[in-house]
């Protein structure tokens, strides 16, 4: 982070246990983490890594065990209603909207528990109504809407308290690919007014899209920050080749190649093949051709699987 540069969300040691009889679950551990103003971070991971508790003890709704974690300077567990104050929430899905109530009555609703004056609280509706795009069916129940207009709805909500910080859990759950577009130029639109936005996604592409900076989580640690361009660049070394009833000499060949990290047979004869350096794939797909070898299909490994790789080369740890 840069020298002078305001620290919108600020997280030191932060760990989160669970303990059921002798059992003690680490859901988070020791996580260190800052978002400058101004700045959309994506928190990535597979399910299960820890994204979701981090939110709830940043909304104030879960306790942290150890560690801090402070919005604005705020911290939240001493200053919480300043902190709850200071943010805005979106989930992904149903979650939090009342599906019988209209856009605007939900709307309404929500500007109530910001003790909003009702003239101040009716003139923000009708404009985060208007921005999003849900003026047309402002009176319309929200069971009746697409999932794309209940997750503008679900940025609307975030925005009534007008948060400096806004957090996303998962947004783009369930959407259509032109939903999730027009919901990541809104994302930009609300980094250009200043807001600072932490989203949780596994969804590589996605912390891609919207992200300024980007930081791995998994088993509850966070592994990695980087830019986004710069886990792209790791992502894209490894890719996967199936290949159908490959010949012997055509598979020693291809584990001969640079950048080949492993060729398994399957029960079925077809074969397995893992690159591990980018334009390894592009030279296997041509030794499989000049083999004759016409059933090939190309793709790339999970984001759990790629971790494990990638964090291997760090020389980091995984639990």
């Amino acid at each position: 982070m840069g020298h002078g540069e305001t620290k919108a969300v600020e997280i030191r040691g932060l760990c989160r246990v669970y303990q059921r009889k002798k059992e003690v679950r680490h859901a988070l551990s020791d996580v260190d983490l800052e978002v400058a103003e101004g700045q959309v971070h994506g928190l990535l991971g597979p399910n299960g890594a820890g994204k979701t508790t981090l939110c709830k003890i940043l909304c104030t709704v879960l306790l942290p065990t150890s560690g801090s974690a402070k919005i604005h300077g705020h911290d939240v567990v001493a200053d919480a209603d300043a902190v709850r104050r200071a943010i805005g929430i979106v989930f992904g899905g149903e979650r939090g909207l009342y599906l019988r109530l209209t856009a605007r009555q939900n709307l309404l609703y929500w500007a109530a528990l910001y003790r909003q004056p009702r003239k101040t609280a009716k003139k923000q509706v009708v404009a985060l109504l208007d921005r999003l795009g849900l003026a047309d069916r402002a009176d319309d129940p929200v069971e009746t809407m697409s999932r794309g207009m209940k997750q503008r709805l679900h940025l609307a909500r975030g925005l009534i308290g007008d948060p400096r910080v806004l957090i996303f859990d998962e947004p783009t759950v369930g959407m259509d690919p032109v939903a999730a577009r027009d919901f990541r130029r809104l994302v930009a639109e609300l980094r250009d007014d200043g807001r600072s936005i932490l989203v949780t996604t596994h969804d590589m592409a996605e912390a891609e899209a919207l992200c300024d900076r980007v930081s791995l989580i998994d088993g509850g640690r966070m592994l990695a920050t980087e830019e986004p361009k710069t886990l792209g660049q790791w992502i894209s070394r490894y890719e996967r080749v199936v290949a159908g009833q490959l010949p012997a000499e055509a598979r020693r060949r291809i584990e001969a190649l640079p950048g080949v990290a492993s060729v398994a047979e399957r029960p079925d004869g077809s074969a397995v093949i893992e690159t591990a350096a980018e334009g390894a794939s592009a030279e296997v797909l041509r030794a499989l051709l000049d083999a004759g070898v016409t059933q090939v299909s190309a793709a790339r490994p999970s984001l759990e699987e790629v971790y494990l790789r990638v964090i291997g080369d760090r020389g980091l740890s995984v639990r």
